[in-house]
């Protein structure tokens, strides 16, 4: 009978175990010099090798140019990949998108709350505050819910089609990342969710904007304060 429910316990762990490739994502430090490359510009390491489960810098995709590649881009001091990708390798349902100029994107990991927060509908894992009918702010939150209920995480893997994560598909424009502003941390709730209508309302309003900063005084050197900021229109930041 022991040894029954020892077999039990290990196959509940290996049903629950993380693959290679998601324990390194979600492990994985984005954005930091690469080593090899520190010398050269733009040696941030911002793809993830889904072969060999590491980050890698845009010097280093020649030596990876065969094996599946996933870009990871940043907002707010945190890592996200697009939904579109990341639902090519997991199941993402339940956890909750965020549009960022137009694109869909998932936060890797869970984010530090700058304060308590009542709400009828918060994250199963860290209490965030999410929308209807979201369960999870996070990659990392939902995984590790899972693991926390011992469901079988094989159920929610899709099988890496290497054509979808493919060298050519990436696009190394320097536009990784995606307004680095810490001070709008504490109003992050508020300001990434921002809807396809406010972005095509602000693009249809491009020319007419550029058209009275020609006729007016405008100083390229003034900027709005950290408080008109927050009360105005999100800040947008060019998303490749």
């Amino acid at each position: 009978m022991m040894r029954e429910g020892h077999e039990e316990e290990e196959m509940m762990m290996m049903l629950a175990r993380k693959p290679a490739w998601l324990e390194g994502l979600m492990a994985e430090t984005f954005f930091s010099s690469c080593g090899i490359h520190e010398s050269r510009r733009k040696s941030e390491k911002n793809v993830f090798c889904l072969l060999c489960c590491l980050s890698v810098c845009p010097h280093c995709l020649t030596s990876h140019r065969s094996h599946p590649l996933l870009q990871v881009r940043r907002y707010v001091y945190h890592d996200v990949v697009r939904l579109s990708d990341l639902e090519k390798l997991i199941d993402c349902s339940y956890i909750q998108p965020y549009t960022i100029n137009g694109a869909k994107v998932i936060f890797i990991n869970q984010r530090p709350q700058s304060r308590a927060k009542v709400s009828s509908n918060v994250c199963f894992t860290c209490d965030r505050i999410l929308q209807e009918p979201f369960h999870f702010c996070s990659l990392s939150c939902k995984v590790d819910y899972l693991q926390y209920q011992g469901d079988d995480l094989s159920s929610i893997l899709y099988r890496i089609d290497e054509s979808d994560f493919t060298f050519s598909s990436l696009r190394m424009d320097g536009h990784d990342q995606l307004g680095e502003i810490s001070t709008m941390e504490e109003d992050t709730d508020d300001i990434l969710v921002m809807s396809d209508q406010w972005e095509q309302g602000n693009n249809s309003n491009k020319k007419e904007k550029r058209k009275k900063k020609k006729e007016s005084n405008y100083s390229p050197g003034m900027v709005l304060s950290l408080g008109s900021r927050r009360k105005g229109a999100p800040h947008r930041a060019p998303f490749s």
